[in-house]
């Protein structure tokens, strides 16, 4: 006996009662089958309905033939009559993300041509493939158009046209398909065949965003929310944006500029610093001009101030320059810089000795290790004996 599928009949219907007609144990519990369900079996891109059958909760729902397994974590006795409930904010959420992307992938198709070759609804995000490239000056125009028909709350028409009418009927498919064809209608803006569960309306959908658009084998991905996941989203960008204008003193319209401004300030100093910290790197190598090799540690170094120093040493001691930056307890950056010498395997002896890792040209070594000040001047000077 075919089960009456009660969420094709009725999308918002969140409690029923049916009859249990079979149940089978298995490894994960008990695979359940009823003479009628409201719980949607994965398919189409669209995750399954979870919920609740009785006491028992539902954790898994899958189409198996004409049957429809419910996998619980109790049995239930086959005969027995149990009303099904389901976790309606799960659902209600797949079906605002599945109806939004009908309208989207309905205007790409429109617009462009495009089949949509690819659907995933994920924890937090959905992604829609399409086998052809979309410019990014079009995806504004497309999420507007998407958000108007939100706004004009269409109906959303799901029916299988009679075999003689399937033929007459327009709708979007990648393949030709076999009658009975379940189509997805949304008055002027798709037609699409699918066996998946939408809105009632697409005002229910609430709202449509679209995130990102990248370069997918041939065409692209789109990464899209829609409905509360939009709206959450929404909430967590605006926070962010509250707290940047709150940081920069400025109107939260405004945080753009304000960060470009800053931006600008930074590479100034980043500039002016560089100036001063050159500078500095020559004042230093002057004490050690013509002393040979020198061990020279310094505070607060990024790993290229690390080499700079070393190299501006280097060019004046007449020897190896090895110049370490960091603590005995965090670890050392670390750049040994000769003029006239290879330094490789002084270079590979002390990152071994350490702990440490590194590489480099024949006359420079950089790279970081785990080492005490009082280590590596034990070192050096068992190595320039």
């Amino acid at each position: 006996m075919e089960v009456r599928k009660l969420y094709y009949e009725d999308s918002l219907l969140r409690e029923f009662t049916a009859t249990v007609v079979a149940c089978n144990p298995c490894e994960k519990g008990y695979y359940v089958n009823l003479d009628a369900t409201a719980f949607y079996p994965e398919g189409g891109g669209q995750a399954c309905d979870l919920g609740k059958l009785g006491d028992a909760n539902v954790l898994d729902v899958q189409e198996t033939g004409e049957q429809i397994a419910h996998l619980c974590d109790k049995p239930l006795a086959v005969g027995s009559t149990v009303t099904g409930i389901i976790d309606w904010e799960r659902r209600f959420d797949l079906m605002q993300q599945h109806a939004g992307e009908h309208i989207l992938s309905g205007l790409v198709h429109k617009k462009f041509g495009y089949h949509n070759v690819g659907f995933h609804v994920g924890k937090e995000v959905m992604e829609v493939d399409f086998d052809g490239p979309i410019p990014a000056n079009a995806l504004e125009e497309l999420e507007a158009q998407a958000n108007r028909a939100v706004w004009e709350n269409v109906p959303i028409h799901c029916f299988v046209p009679s075999p003689e009418a399937l033929p007459k009927v327009e709708y979007r498919t990648k393949k030709a398909l076999p009658w009975p064809v379940r189509i997805v209608e949304i008055p002027g803006y798709d037609s699409c065949a699918c066996c998946g569960v939408h809105t009632a309306t697409t005002g229910q959908i609430g709202l449509i965003k679209i995130l990102s658009c990248v370069k997918f084998h041939q065409g692209v991905r789109l990464e899209m929310v829609c409905g509360k996941r939009a709206y959450d989203y929404l909430c967590r960008i605006f926070d962010q944006n509250r707290q940047i204008a709150q940081l920069l003193s400025a109107k939260m319209p405004e945080t753009a500029e304000a960060v470009r401004k800053t931006a600008q300030q930074l590479a100034s100093e980043k500039i002016r610093c560089a100036t001063f910290e050159k500078k500095l790197f020559s004042a230093i190598a002057e004490n050690y001009k013509n002393q040979g090799n020198i061990l020279h540690f310094a505070e607060d170094l990024t790993s290229s101030g690390v080499r700079e120093l070393a190299d501006a040493i280097a060019a004046v001691c007449g020897g190896t320059a090895a110049v370490f930056s960091g603590t005995d307890e965090l670890g050392y950056a670390m750049c040994l810089i000769c003029k006239d010498a290879d330094v490789k395997e002084l270079g590979t002896a002390l990152t071994k000795a350490f702990n440490g890792r590194g590489g480099g040209k024949p006359g420079s070594f950089q790279g970081s290790l785990s080492a005490t000040r009082q280590q590596l001047h034990k070192f050096f000077a068992d190595a320039y004996k």
